[in-house]
């Protein structure tokens, strides 16, 4: 199988079998954020510990696949990280879609690297650009604690 087709079936699967999907017990952020292009609409639901440890994190909501698979991804990625690491992945996360820069957190495993690397294609795409990273935007602005909602019209 060619990394192309891999990548492929990693955002199908997430995709269609979203990870985290629902509202996680006792969350201490949440933000709200929508694409207006594609009508993506997501809702973030975070839970941080004492020690400022992303504890749980789910998400509600409906869009595109790439929306949903790049949330999924989102989740089962920076769930258990430190906030300074979650910010730095998300940073790094941004950079790589929009440059087509390779992952270089030394925090992630080689397979939360390749799921990462899969939604890389969209800098293809300038309009699922917005769809991959509405999520991201997202969980940023729950960890700010900002109340509005994200727009990714406003985002980019």
């Amino acid at each position: 199988m060619d990394l192309k087709q891999l990548y492929q079936d990693i955002i199908l699967e997430h995709g269609k079998s979203p990870r985290n999907f629902g509202k996680c017990d006792k969350y201490t952020h949440k933000a709200r954020g929508h694409n207006p292009l594609c009508g993506d609409k997501i809702e973030v639901y975070l839970k941080l510990d004492k020690e400022k440890k992303v504890e749980d994190l789910s998400f509600e909501g409906n869009g595109c696949a790439i929306s949903i698979a790049s949330t999924s991804i989102m989740t089962e990625t920076v769930k258990g990280k430190s906030l300074k690491i979650t910010k730095e992945i998300i940073i790094d996360f941004l950079n790589m879609v929009k440059n087509l820069q390779e992952i270089k957190s030394k925090e992630l495993d080689e397979d939360q690297k390749i799921k990462i690397m899969s939604l890389s294609g969209v800098k293809q795409y300038p309009m699922r650009v917005k769809c991959a990273t509405l999520a991201w935007h997202t969980l940023t602005s729950a960890l700010d604690g900002k109340k509005d909602e994200v727009n990714t019209e406003a985002a980019e």
